[in-house]
């Protein structure tokens, strides 16, 4: 089969389309055919080598930890899934990924793709819409009526934030880049700061029962956002920490998303009823996977690309 995969840690140039053998499922595993995949900033981390410690990867590594595709074989001890049934899912980070026609998935990731959800479009869903849906109500325990700021909402996980806050009944505050205003907009925010053109500190009309940082911040600005949350609110952020408690019993959440098969099944039915929407800004043919990494490192890759096989 071909497969995207890299030997070595470094830079996109470490990236080949090679051969690979097709794996083989073993106990509690299924083969899946490849439709898509996506890039995500995770994949260009673990390439890197930044995350090679905490995580270590088995090279050569193919990246990739989102997909759709369809069963090609089971494995000797699974039931509940047969051949040909179209799926999606968020697949283990240190496992070999699904920039490759065939990928093994644990049964346990697996949700079945339903109809009305574009098997291409799928792929984009996965981790990003789980990180949201965790964000807002796991850790943040988000309710109707309450006053939400998603900081980086004009990224793939923010979108999907600002969606399911607006219709969890939230009050929805959005920090977006005027390119990307107008689409948070019709995503259901119902104020959008202009991060570059004015500080979110200044503009943002707290204080918030929930904070959600998603975008990369100083320890500063991070102290700064958590400072917006109110007195017992809840202050969640998937990329930097604060310096400082913000006291007042705010309550301060790092998170890191973790695979959940009956959220995200209920996250790709939403999708095909059309209340959530999939936002894709590109499609990309495999053999374009190492110019996305190269992209996405000199900071050129706006919007969620997905990868076609």
């Amino acid at each position: 089969m071909k497969a995207v995969r890299y030997s070595a840690y470094g830079d996109s140039t470490v990236l080949a389309l090679e051969e690979a053998p097709v794996p083989q499922p073993g106990p509690g595993q299924v083969l899946v055919k490849v439709i898509a995949t996506t890039f995500n900033p995770a994949d260009a981390a673990f390439r890197a080598g930044y995350l090679s410690e905490m995580i270590p990867l088995e090279l050569p590594h193919v990246p990739g930890v989102e997909v759709s595709g369809t069963i090609a074989a089971v494995g000797p001890d699974v039931t509940g899934w047969d051949e040909g049934a179209a799926v999606a899912a968020f697949l283990p980070m240190n496992a070999p990924g699904a920039s490759a026609e065939y990928v093994l998935a644990p049964v346990e990731v697996l949700a079945p793709l339903p109809e009305g959800v574009d098997p291409v479009d799928a792929a984009a869903l996965p981790a990003v819409a789980l990180t949201a849906f965790q964000a807002l109500f796991e850790h943040g325990g988000l309710t109707d009526g309450d006053r939400v700021l998603i900081n980086g909402a004009g990224g793939a996980v923010g979108g999907f934030a600002v969606q399911l806050a607006h219709q969890a009944g939230a009050e929805v505050t959005a920090t977006a880049a005027a390119r990307s205003a107008e689409r948070v907009r019709s995503f259901g925010a119902d104020h959008v700061i202009d991060y570059t053109a004015t500080p979110v500190v200044q503009a943002a009309k707290g204080p918030f029962d929930v904070v959600l940082n998603l975008a990369p911040t100083t320890p500063e600005d991070t102290d700064a956002l958590a400072a917006l949350t109110a007195d017992g609110g809840v202050f969640v952020t998937a990329t930097t920490a604060p310096a400082t408690e913000p006291g007042r019993e705010v309550r301060v959440v790092r998170m890191a998303v973790r695979s959940d098969v009956a959220q995200l099944a209920d996250l790709l039915n939403r999708s095909a009823t059309g209340t959530l929407r999939i936002d894709i800004a590109d499609r990309r043919p495999l053999a374009e996977l190492p110019a996305v990494h190269a992209e996405a490192d000199r900071g050129a890759l706006h919007g969620r690309t997905v990868i076609v096989l």
